[in-house]
């Protein structure tokens, strides 16, 4: 695996070291002891995916509020995702920055979103599907987000979302979060 350091402090792009032959290829996609080792979360706690139908699909900014932070690998698995990440940790030098790469089932790249930061993705194929692994179990009550399209945050989507859920459309801008 090769880590990509982002902009945003703790935050990576994991890109797969692909053994290939006739057959196809064979690539490790997390490796706890290297993980560990990096002083990155060991994200094998819980694992979970998200089936989207439509291209245009939009899901986001979400993420659990303290002290049920998680950090979580994202890596779409089927089809293809624009990935953004928002750093949500108040005193952070990027607070309020965001960050967004192209995961799709080709290229294999995942993000490593750490604690404290926001994360959403636009699908940009049908039937597209985003595994995550999480560094601890999801805690309801704990769940929060941000908008999408939050003026003071500026994320730049490639495309319009067609459909997202009506409690995404509702959720408050960062001014109006109190984190920072």
């Amino acid at each position: 695996m090769i880590f990509e350091e982002l902009p945003l402090a703790g935050a990576y792009l994991i890109l797969p070291e692909r053994k290939e032959d006739v057959r196809g290829y064979f690539a490790r996609t997390f490796c706890r002891d290297t993980f560990l080792q990096r002083g990155l979360a060991d994200c094998s706690m819980q694992c979970s995916v998200s089936f989207n139908k439509l291209a245009g699909t939009l899901r986001g900014m979400h993420f659990q509020r303290a002290p049920n932070h998680e950090t979580k690998l994202v890596r779409c698995s089927r089809g293809e995702v624009f990935d953004v990440i928002v750093d949500l940790r108040s005193g952070s030098s990027s607070f309020g920055r965001w960050h967004g790469a192209e995961l799709t089932e080709h290229n294999g790249y995942a993000f490593y979103v750490p604690r404290g930061f926001g994360h959403g993705f636009i699908t940009l194929k049908d039937a597209t599907e985003v595994s995550y692994q999480i560094d601890r179990a999801y805690v309801p009550g704990a769940t929060a987000g941000l908008r999408w399209d939050d003026p003071d945050v500026g994320i730049r989507w490639p495309v319009a979302p067609r459909l997202m859920s009506e409690s995404d459309t509702k959720l408050p801008r960062l001014k109006d979060l109190g984190l920072g």
